[in-house]
């Protein structure tokens, strides 16, 4: 009769066969996505587009509320970049939308000459001064536009540069559960994606929209001057080409959302016939021609909806035009009849209409750049909210530094939950780790051997219930980088950072320009790096990167030792080894083994050593054995056996599978 462990009396070192579940026949044929109506139903909302067409469907009150506060937000960036520039930037504008009103003016002038009594040569002499007052008006406001250009060529890449550094520095610092949490992460990306973009335009925009607005205003105040009972003229006028610009901007933006939408749907056909790790599967199961059917049929339908889009678009301009021209036509007919009646010189008149289109093109734009600040300042605002969230996500950095060298580590009562889970990762956790001790977590996935371990490294931090104390004092009394900086990593994924070979081992230790080059050697030869860094061009100097001209793509199996020698270099009193050879050849594996746990035994330094190969950890001081976010043994190898429990169920498990393959072989 066979031995039978405790959860559920399954025969020891059997592999428990898998339940059988009510599964139907399928159907012989099944549509590869929606086939009528919208096709972009079927697509999750990204995390880049939430604020795309907004402006299509805000009212236009809701646009007039918010964009002064918007125009304020970005004044503060601005004078916050740059403030001799901002300064310049409004001062300039101001002059320059002066400058339109007494060009204005003085075109009115110069028809009052040209139409005055007199023979015509006479006319036209007399209107040269004012003439010439004109193109002086003109001249000084395109020299103010280019001071305008030029300092918001000088305030514009300083706000981008402020915000994208000030971002960085509070993303790259901001506490390793946060960065856990996907929503956070999407937060991110859409901040960096769009909100560091649009606050780059945004500047720009800002300074449209108040050309457009001032613009506005002085052909107002001119034909105020010229005769009061022309401004409800302009309104009669400009309103109906304000509320046309208004609907076609709202077509516009939704055209855009909607575009976006169905070019997202079209691009998960195109990355799959692109994406190199796709390519070798793909010729394999000749499904090139299925993925390009299924892309042409959506290009076709968004060829259709591009053409629907365009003659919709195409028809409500040409109604706002139609009910503007009739506006401007019953304004003309109202000037005439001023005209007759002899209310308005024939000069001025002539002005009013020069005042009339400039007040429609100036409402056209401001209706314009409207809609695009309004949905731009959408991103800034998500931008600044996500930096003011980081801030309030920072590790600690008033406490006092982490020693140099730890004699005793210990976990005391230490649970852990992430970031919108119920149950927690580790639960009432205990443990102590002494200075020259080789340790093992051992456990199946999600078993809470990694999350201890980022506990060990200050990476997470202990619920309040319980603490991890460094020789005696509790590791939230201490700087939280300072103590992350006394403990190397060595994980499973390592990143394959786009730098130097010997780069990617000093960056463990802060710098990408100094290195220790003994200290580099012995990690290198202890990891079994020294032969990949000597086979490259260039050596110590390669670029490990495609990307770059010249550089080299090494192997998983490779980047795994060029991992472990990073982390051998740091030197630092606490060395977590997570899983880091789980891509390397048996032999590569045991050379890392042997140098790790046997050769560079120090007396100052606590290893650690996650792995799901328990031959590795044999020869580990101890052993710690999780289930479930807890303890459940504890034991040097033989002691483990010996209690013949969990640990000594999986070890068996794993030597039978050896076993079997060798008599196999044999």
């Amino acid at each position: 009769m066979k031995d039978t462990n405790d959860a559920g009396g399954i025969p020891t070192g059997e592999v428990p066969a898998p339940r059988r579940a009510g599964l139907p026949l399928p159907p012989a044929a099944v549509p590869p996505g929606p086939q009528d109506g919208d096709i972009t139903e079927g697509l999750a909302e990204a995390y880049w587009s939430v604020y795309d067409g907004a402006a299509s469907q805000a009212s236009v009150g809701q646009i007039l509320v918010r964009l002064p506060r918007i125009v304020r937000r970005i004044g503060r960036l601005a004078w916050s970049a740059d403030r001799t520039a901002t300064v310049a930037v409004v001062v300039l504008q101001l002059a320059s939308a002066a400058m339109t009103a007494f060009g204005l003016m003085a075109s009115v002038a110069v028809l009052r000459e040209l139409f005055a009594e007199g023979p015509t040569p006479d006319r036209v002499r007399a209107a040269v001064p004012q003439l010439l007052v004109v193109v002086g008006f003109l001249s000084a406001r395109a020299l103010l536009e280019a001071g305008v250009a030029v300092a918001q060529a000088r305030v514009t890449p300083k706000i981008r540069t402020g915000l994208e550094c000030e971002f960085l520095e509070l993303t790259a610092h901001v506490r390793l559960e946060v960065v856990d949490d996907a929503d956070w992460h999407d937060e991110a990306y859409r901040a960096n994606d769009r909100g560091l973009f649009y606050a780059r335009q945004i500047v720009g925009q800002v300074v449209s929209l108040a050309a457009a607005l001032l613009g506005l205003v002085g052909t107002a105040g001119v034909l105020a001057v010229l005769h009061p009972a022309l401004l409800p003229l302009l309104l009669l006028s400009v309103l109906p080409v304000g509320a046309a610009a208004v609907r076609t901007a709202r077509a516009r933006f939704h055209s855009f959302k909607r575009w976006n939408a169905l070019q997202r749907r079209v691009r998960v056909f195109s990355w799959l016939l692109l994406e190199r790790d796709a390519a070798a599967e793909l010729r394999s199961d000749t499904a090139q021609g299925a993925l390009l059917e299924e892309h042409r049929r959506l290009t076709t339908r968004i060829a259709a909806e591009d053409t629907r889009l365009g003659v919709s678009s195409a028809g409500l301009t040409l109604a706002g035009r139609a009910v503007g021209g009739i506006g401007t036509g019953v304004t003309y007919a109202a000037l005439g009849a001023m005209l007759i009646a002899g209310w308005l010189p024939l000069a001025s008149g002539a002005g009013a209409v020069l005042a009339v289109q400039a007040a429609q093109s100036s409402l056209t734009r401001l209706v314009d750049v409207s809609h695009l600040v309004y949905e731009h300042a959408m991103w800034v605002d998500d931008l600044l909210a996500f930096q003011q969230r980081c801030r309030e996500l920072q590790p600690r950095r008033a406490g006092a530094p982490a020693p140099e060298t730890v004699g005793m580590i210990t976990l005391d009562n230490v649970s852990f939950t992430y970031p919108g889970k119920d149950t927690p990762a580790l639960n009432g956790i205990s443990m102590t780790l002494r200075a020259g001790e080789k340790v093992a977590f051992v456990g199946v996935n999600g078993s809470g051997k990694s999350t201890c371990a980022r506990l060990l490294a200050g990476l997470y931090e202990a619920e309040e219930s319980g603490a991890v104390r460094w020789d005696g004092v509790d590791v939230r009394e201490m700087d939280a980088e300072s103590l992350q900086a006394r403990v190397s990593c060595v994980l499973q994924d390592p990143v394959r950072f786009p730098f130097s070979a010997l780069a990617n081992l000093t960056i463990s230790r802060g710098t990408l320009t100094e290195a220790d080059p003994q200290r580099a050697l012995v990690a290198a030869r202890a990891s079994g790096a020294e032969q990949v860094i000597a086979g490259l061009p260039g050596t110590w100097g390669a670029l490990l990167s495609k990307r770059f001209r010249g550089g080299q793509e090494l192997s998983a199996g490779q980047w795994a030792k060029i991992a472990v020698a990073r982390g051998l270099y740091k030197n630092a009193p606490v060395l977590l080894l997570d899983e880091p050879t789980a891509s390397m050849d048996p032999r590569a594996e045991h050379a890392v083994y042997q140098a790790v746990l046997r050769d560079t035994r120090r007396s100052d330094q606590i290893t650690v050593l996650i792995s799901h190969r328990l031959a590795s950890v044999v020869e580990c001081d101890r052993i710690f054995v999780f289930e479930g976010g807890r303890i459940t043994e504890t034991g040097t190898h033989q002691e483990l056996m010996d209690l013949d429990g969990e640990y000594a169920a999986m070890f068996t498990l794993q030597a039978a599978g050896y076993r079997a393959e060798a008599g196999e072989a044999a």
